[in-house]
């Protein structure tokens, strides 16, 4: 499973190790995802997602239901 946010969108990003001497190796960065489910009270019913902490935080704010359907808007959540 790919490692994106079903929410924000974030996804691995690519940089670089410095060493002291300024050498630089490839490496990745990679986004703080966690697998959660979801209440939705509206339509009685559980979703699981693949979510971020920044996602978390978005839908302690706005709430899961606004939150999914600004995602699908995006085209982040395909549910």
């Amino acid at each position: 499973m790919s490692r994106i946010c079903e929410i924000t969108g974030k996804k691995v990003m690519s940089g670089n190790n410095v060493s002291h001497s300024k050498r630089r190796t490839k490496r990745k960065f990679y986004p703080n995802l966690m697998t959660k489910k979801f209440y939705i009270p509206e339509e009685d019913r559980y979703v699981t997602l693949k979510v971020s902490a920044a996602a978390l935080r978005t839908i302690n704010k706005n709430g899961i239901l606004a939150t999914l359907k600004k995602a699908k808007e995006q085209g982040f959540y395909k549910g």
